[in-house]
């Protein structure tokens, strides 16, 4: 009875440490105070070599806003830089926004007779509604996707260790990026399909107090130089709509 007890308050000891770790970095949120910020990761700064470094995010799987699902994502310096808002458990459409709440890309599952419920078309912007006029123009929107992302179905996936594939929004659907690993232990790895170079990846973020880290909640997503920081964090959301 006394080493359970004991095992318990160590417990919640390490669940306090936690949850004032989570309270600090809900307080470090801020806005950009002015309109003449450096874009999203930019500057990047350079390695002693002269190279340029990757872009570390913080991505807290949490809406601001009171009754809403979502994410809210801040760059190194504690500034807001992405957010997504939803309110449904699996939506149609998720659109990833910048700080001030402006679209930056849709994500939008596709709809055709023999689509998977896991392949989705990504949109710069707002995509508008592909089944009838838009509520701002009264006109059909046009807009064509940029790319498609679908979540490899088979047996074989755990022995290719890919989960997702990036294809081009063509009929070719040339395969662009391949996702590696595993979304639930927030440990994956985006690489280009002919290269086999990383381009981004999702890794578990440590916490400052205790050692311990925020398990699947509060995680890092790092973007390595030439790969769109905002594109990066679609994936995010992709994987997250797919294995969660």
């Amino acid at each position: 009875m006394f080493l359970f007890l004991k095992h318990l308050s160590r417990t919640v000891h390490e669940e306090q440490q936690i949850e004032n770790e989570y309270n600090r970095l809900a307080s470090s949120f801020k806005t950009i105070p002015n309109g003449d910020r450096r874009r999203i990761g930019e500057p990047r700064h350079e390695n002693d070599d002269g190279r340029e470094a990757c872009v570390s995010f913080t991505v807290w799987r949490k809406s601001l806003l009171t009754d809403c699902n979502g994410f809210t994502v801040i760059d190194s310096r504690g500034d807001i830089v992405y957010r997504v808002d939803s309110y449904g458990g699996r939506p149609r459409e998720v659109v990833l926004m910048d700080r001030a709440g402006k679209s930056v890309l849709t994500l939008r599952r596709l709809k055709k007779l023999l689509a998977r419920l896991d392949d989705w078309l990504v949109y710069e912007g707002e995509a508008g509604d592909d089944d009838g006029p838009s509520y701002k123009s009264g006109k059909r929107s046009r807009k064509k996707p940029i790319c498609c992302v679908r979540r490899r179905v088979g047996v074989l996936r755990a022995a290719s260790g890919a989960i997702a594939y990036v294809c081009r929004a063509t009929p070719a659907k040339a395969r662009e990026y391949v996702i590696e690993g595993s979304y639930a232990n927030r440990s994956c790895k985006v690489l280009e399909a002919s290269s086999r170079d990383v381009v981004a990846e999702i890794k578990r973020k440590e916490a400052s107090l205790g050692g311990g880290s925020f398990g699947t909640e509060v995680f890092v997503l790092v973007v390595r130089p030439g790969f769109d920081c905002s594109f990066a964090m679609a994936l995010v959301l992709l994987l997250d709509q797919m294995f969660s």
